[in-house]
């Protein structure tokens, strides 16, 4: 009896150690938004998209860490319902681009971002809106 008892919390304590292990695992990974935006990660980069209809902005970073965004390039597809839009996002300060214009926001509308940083390979990432 005594011996299933310690097996018994013995597996208890595994069980919880394996659930726990993510936390542990992730830790100094933060990929929620910092800016308000949808938040993608690729090749161990972080792309958060903020979308306001009259502006697109990329923030680009690396374990928390911004990313120049100098020489990059990067374009946008916007999918509203049956409109499709294609816009070019630029570099715009340590790690964002920016495309400015009047675009279709909001829940429902996807957005198919490609972005090349410099020296990298290119990156594509799709962003539903909220």
């Amino acid at each position: 009896m005594k011996s299933s008892i310690l097996s018994l919390c013995a597996a208890a304590g595994l069980a919880a150690a394996l659930n726990a292990a993510p936390v542990f695992a992730g830790a100094g990974h933060d990929h929620g938004p910092k800016y308000g935006g949808v938040v993608r990660e690729l090749h161990n980069v972080a792309y958060e998209l903020v979308a306001k209809p009259d502006s697109l902005t990329l923030y680009v970073s690396d374990h928390g860490k911004p990313v120049p965004t100098q020489g990059a390039q990067a374009e946008a597809v916007i999918y509203a319902g049956n409109d499709k839009t294609t816009v070019k996002l630029e570099p715009a300060g340590e790690n964002r681009m920016v495309a400015k214009g009047n675009f279709k926001v909001g829940v429902g509308v996807r957005v198919v971002l490609t972005t090349t940083l410099p020296g990298k390979t290119p990156a594509k990432a799709t962003f539903n809106l909220k």
